[in-house]
């Protein structure tokens, strides 16, 4: 019988991004979420975790508390300023002596586990795990291969310097936690892992914060037109998103039926990042340029309560990314009632399931139908709405965090028994998936 072994303190790294900062401004996006969320479920449990993260201005306290039970430390490790998630490869020495020093302050076995978050975390909690000789699980999140493969017109590639980071920490973890099983699959296939070191654990959505409410109810508090309808996109501006698909979108339908625009709204709530960032105001010329600004409104990233709100307000939500891991977006979208339009790439066929509609490709002719036809049919919007709600509530934090503590467990095991155990709730035809070996 497998030992038992429980996790009482775990350090979570997220290099690049802040769990307390707003998620679609900057690099912060659904993986802020990811951390905030099961750290704090986590805590909810007994577990205690803290979360280092690299401090970006000097008002930045060195600790603070997300909830009882986690602790944000900031780790200072280059300028505070001026520093885009590129350049932060040369500072992750400083980062990880800013680890190691924080470690001096408590018992050597204060930690039983990390879990790092995105490559660049990884190789930090590489050292981490093994200097206090405990287990590494790390998620990903994203994977340069990934990305490249599916590059948006224009787009920058991710560097050959990731891909090899990304190598070193799929060697390095004593288990990957993957979104979906496509993404497993990835992992296996482009980065030769290993099947029996990956586990599957769906992300979650915060089934408190976002449920169906009145939609004229949601249109009034954020002044919107009662009547009409409203599409909206919700995410950072940079072209991996797609956000450009919802405007063009919008064109070919006031083309096929121009009587629409009075009573079209599209809304893009979210900031510039990545390479959005190259030509912040592309989007807005991108309206102009099609003669539409007069229905498109850009609203900056808000509080999730609000974020809530804006999804019950839509008729429908767009998420035409050309690469997704899992797509968060579309999981709070469709627990608020509301139906998702959203490519079929990645891990969002998990995320939208039965419950919305799939597009496979970025045509604007075949997006245009798509949402047309779903805005010109109440019964069927309606139907998706109710469908949503039931898919949406198989994933809450709680089912997440579950999983994520069977993995914490058997990463533990077998640094402690020297064992390998088949990953919990894996999907098993992985295992046998050949493997490519990467150069």
């Amino acid at each position: 019988m497998p030992m038992s072994v429980e996790p009482r303190r775990v350090a979570m790294i997220s290099v690049h991004t802040s769990p307390l900062e707003q998620p679609g401004t900057g690099d912060a996006g659904g993986m802020n979420v990811y951390v905030a969320e099961t750290a704090k479920q986590l805590a909810s449990r007994g577990v205690e975790v803290d979360i280092f993260t690299r401090r970006t201005t000097g008002e930045t306290p060195v600790e603070a508390e997300l909830v009882p039970g986690v602790r944000v430390r900031h780790v200072t490790s280059g300028p505070y300023e001026g520093l885009a998630k590129e350049d932060l490869p040369g500072q992750l020495c400083a980062f990880s002596a800013g680890i190691m020093q924080a470690g001096l302050s408590v018992p050597e076995d204060h930690y039983d586990l990390v879990h790092s978050h995105y490559w660049l975390s990884g190789q930090v909690g590489w050292l981490a795990a093994d200097r206090w000789r405990v287990a590494l699980v790390h998620t990903m999140h994203t994977m340069a291969r990934v990305k490249n493969l599916h590059l948006a017109q224009g787009d920058r590639p991710e560097p050959r310097g990731r891909e090899i980071g990304e190598v070193q920490v799929v060697e390095a973890a004593d288990r990957l936690i993957a979104n979906t099983d496509d993404e497993a699959r990835e992992l296996i296939e482009l980065y030769a892992a290993s099947p029996r070191r990956v586990s599957v654990v769906p992300p979650g959505v915060d089934l408190d914060t976002f449920t169906p409410g009145d939609r004229l109810a949601a249109r009034r508090e954020l002044g919107l037109p009662l009547d009409g309808e409203l599409l909206l996109f919700v995410g950072r501006i940079q072209p991996l998103k797609a956000p450009d698909v919802l405007l063009r979108v919008a064109d070919e339908l006031l083309r096929r039926d121009p009587s629409r625009r009075h009573r079209l709204t599209v809304a893009v709530l979210g900031g510039p990042s990545g390479s959005g960032l190259d030509r912040p105001h592309e989007l807005e010329e991108l309206a102009r340029t099609l003669g539409i600004d007069d229905v498109v409104r850009f609203v900056r990233p808000v509080p999730r309560p609000v974020l809530a709100q804006w999804y019950r307000a839509a008729d429908l939500v767009l998420v035409p990314s050309h690469s997704e891991s899992f797509g968060l977006v579309a999981i709070e979208a469709q627990a608020c009632g509301t139906p998702v339009v959203a490519a079929r790439v990645g891990g969002l066929p998990t995320a939208v399931g039965e419950a919305g509609v799939l597009v496979d490709g970025h045509a604007t002719s075949d997006w245009a139908d798509a949402v047309g036809s779903l805005l010109s049919d109440a019964p069927r919007r309606l139907a998706l709405g109710s469908d949503a709600v039931r898919h949406a509530a198989q994933f809450g934090w709680g089912a997440t965090t579950d999983r994520l503590l069977d993995v914490y467990r058997q990463a533990m095991r077998e640094r402690a028994t020297g064992s390998t155990e088949t990953p919990v709730d894996e999907a098993r035809s992985l295992v046998g998936v050949p493997t490519a070996v990467i150069p």
